[in-house]
């Protein structure tokens, strides 16, 4: 991730809690919102990483106060993560995301959400989670299976076969009930974080 990619999906993120993206708003939801935070310091490792310099000088000091962030408000989402502009982490605790999930633009991720890998059987493999997808509390997603674009998971369901776009998964197994998808779930959306 570059420098110019932080600056964009930051303000993307920005705008996805306060619906605005200017400094004041900055500010208030770095502060109040752990979630948003968490989100900075995870992007901000990416970013100093990506260089050689950086990496060296900078990376370990960000990586240390995001693995604090991480033991402090119970989020497991590394900055290795492939994770699109818009990611909104409505209440932090109990969140584990493995590193080689790929999340889309827009995604809503509750809290106790578990993403991760599956090592064996016909679905061994990580999620690909598509854009303006909302994850409810408690839901586990593991496995190589596609969340469609435009998807609900319910609270509690767990998520073992792909989900269409707009598509709605509830219930252990997870089971499709609507096409209703995340519309109503997925608030303040930006195509171009630029725009904001």
């Amino acid at each position: 991730m570059s420098y110019h990619d932080f600056l964009k999906y930051i303000r993307a993120d920005l705008y996805r809690y306060a619906g605005k993206a200017n400094f004041a708003a900055y500010l208030i939801q770095y502060f109040l919102y752990l979630g948003f935070r968490y989100t900075v310091w995870m992007r901000w490792c990416a970013v100093v990483h990506a260089n050689p310099i950086t990496r060296f000088l900078l990376f370990p000091c960000a990586w240390l106060i995001n693995r604090h962030q991480q033991i402090r408000f119970g989020i497991g989402i590394s900055y290795k993560t492939q994770i699109g502009p818009g990611l909104y982490i409505g209440h932090e605790g109990g969140i584990v995301v493995n590193e080689q999930v790929i999340i889309g633009k827009n995604c809503n991720l509750s809290q106790q959400v578990t993403i991760g890998v599956s090592r064996r059987g016909a679905r061994a493999g990580v999620p690909v989670i598509g854009d303006n997808v909302y994850i409810g509390p408690g839901a586990k997603i593991f496995g190589n299976v596609r969340v469609g674009n435009n998807a609900a998971i319910g609270a509690n369901c767990v998520v073992t076969q792909d989900v269409p776009d707009f598509g709605v998964m509830v219930g252990v197994p997870g089971r499709v009930i609507s096409y209703d998808g995340s519309t109503g779930y997925i608030n303040k959306v930006i195509d171009d974080p630029a725009d904001s």
